[in-house]
């Protein structure tokens, strides 16, 4: 191809010192219709194609390859066909004789063809997108995959990132009502995919009929709910990037910390240092835009949300109720009752009716048991032969004094100290093991092993008073007999008579 120089010279030529055509071809070594070329632009144009490529091969197959492509566009991603595949599919099932370059040529092209375009978007003050990302991170010690939520303000770029151990209604109702509390305030309107946490189901208008825990959400404070179409990330553009600088900025190198507070208290310093940042195009920093925003925000309420996730079960013949998999212990006393399970990312509280019954901390294993061993003691006061081998009691450490007592307690009343033992233990419904264990000492002390003194004593340690204990009622204790002293014997010990 003729290069700009040439055609410069050959302008100037004809143009400018009025040489002929048929002379500028033959001054210049180059054909009369190049001559033509060059003065009909002032560039060379390069390769312009006057009639359609001919594929002589490849043409009568070019049907069932866009048939491919657009079935493609109804299957998960990661599932489409790759050129190879198409050119397979073609050669095994159509007869095609071609080779794969230009099957792979044409793939390219169409795919380029059918390519999504996008609108450039602007974003008003006080509007907010949120999502959830994923990331490994290692949690007292161990590694595990840590889900974060991420909310993000468009117009300002302002970030909040929360862990949790999974993404969960509870997590997800936590984050917002952190965010809120992070910000300030509450955004006009929040974008969101649809998750199933939010959105039970997508109606045939496309409207979206919300879960029960979104709704009171959405609620009780009051903002706008909107939806991204099924499928498509850069609806929620903002919040699919924010999501990725989080995992490259926050989680690189994996975070290591002793539990999720402390890593949420860090990631949230990092929210509040990004806010000295100045983006590309903008003059103000984020901090100075996040003003604008809440400027523009709703007032948070004066009660934040209840985050939690609220369940009907049933109590089990073992006083267990099932959660996610996992068994909570509670008191005996509401054996085969209905309650209401509330959990939250941490904990998990149990009701009856408006009292609470069980409060454990919540496990994120699977089939796990969490017992608390007071929950059976009245049970096990009733079924002592079942103190050895009741499970709830396994690897409960308790002090020392607690064995010496019920070691004495069984020497001296058989069967009867085991179930007064498990009194003992039943005072710790009430108090706390501190004073238990203080009022078990003094009874150690004074000889006086008994269920009725250690708790007198446990009062008296708590009322600040002076323990009045009668010893007459402690029959099995040991008795002390003092003798009169004859002067016989001081005589025998003077002469060494026992010698």
């Amino acid at each position: 191809m003729k290069g700009v120089e040439l055609y410069a010279r050959v302008r100037r030529a004809v143009l400018v010192k009025g040489m002929s055509r048929r002379e500028a071809a033959r001054v210049f070594g180059i054909d009369r219709r190049t001559v033509d070329k060059t003065l009909a632009f002032s560039v060379p144009p390069g390769y312009r194609r006057l009639k359609p490529v001919r594929r002589p091969k490849l043409d009568p197959f070019t049907g069932v390859i866009d048939q491919i492509l657009e079935s493609d566009t109804k299957v998960p991603r990661k599932q489409r066909h790759t050129s190879k595949r198409i050119f397979e599919r073609l050669r095994d099932e159509h007869g095609f004789t071609g080779g794969i370059t230009i099957v792979k040529d044409y793939v390219y092209a169409a795919r380029q063809r059918s390519a999504e375009m996008f609108v450039p978007l602007s974003h008003p003050p006080g509007h907010a997108q949120v999502d959830f990302g994923e990331a490994l991170g290692v949690i007292g010690g161990v590694e595990r995959k840590i889900h974060f939520l991420a909310m993000d303000l468009p117009q300002s770029d302002a970030c909040f990132v929360k862990a949790y151990p999974g993404e969960t209604t509870e997590a997800f109702c936590d984050g917002h009502v952190s965010a809120f509390s992070f910000f300030g305030g509450v955004p006009r309107s929040i974008l969101y995919d649809n998750t199933a946490i939010a959105v039970a189901r997508i109606l045939g208008d496309g409207r979206r009929k919300r879960t029960r825990v979104f709704s009171e959400l959405v609620s009780h404070y009051l903002f706008e709910d909107r939806f991204g179409r099924p499928g498509k990330g850069n609806d929620k553009g903002k919040v699919e990037g924010l999501v990725g600088y989080a995992r490259r900025n926050f989680m690189v190198p994996l975070p290591r910390f002793a539990d999720f507070d402390a890593l949420n208290a860090w990631l949230e310093d990092r929210c509040r240092q990004r806010m000295g940042d100045r983006l590309r195009r903008h003059t103000d920093t984020i901090g100075e835009r996040l003003n604008w925003d809440i400027a523009a925000f709703q007032d948070l309420p004066s009660v934040a949300y209840d985050a939690c996730d609220k369940r009907c079960a049933r109590v089990s013949s073992l006083s267990l109720v099932r959660y996610r998999g996992n068994d909570y212990s509670v008191p005996t006393a509401y054996g085969h009752r209905e309650v209401v399970v509330r959990a939250y990312v941490h904990d998990v509280v149990i009701s009856c009716g408006a009292e609470i019954i069980a409060r454990h901390r919540r496990s994120w294993a699977k089939e796990d048991f969490i017992f608390d061993p007071l929950h059976y003691l009245a049970l096990i006061e009733h079924k002592t032969n079942a103190l050895d081998q009741a499970a709830p009691l396994a690897g409960w450490e308790l002090p020392q004094a607690f064995a010496t007592l019920r070691r004495l307690l069984e020497a001296r009343m058989g069967k009867n100290g085991k179930r007064e033992f498990v009194q003992i233990l039943r005072l710790m419904e009430t108090f706390s093991l501190d004073d238990v264990e203080a009022g078990i000492n003094s009874a150690l002390e004074r000889g006086t092993i008994g269920f009725d003194a250690v708790k007198h004593l446990v009062l008296c340690r708590i009322e600040r008073r002076p323990p009045r204990l009668d010893l007459t009622v402690y029959p099995y204790l040991p008795k002390a007999h003092v003798a009169a002293t004859h002067p016989g014997a001081y005589m025998s010990l003077l002469s060494g008579s026992d010698r």
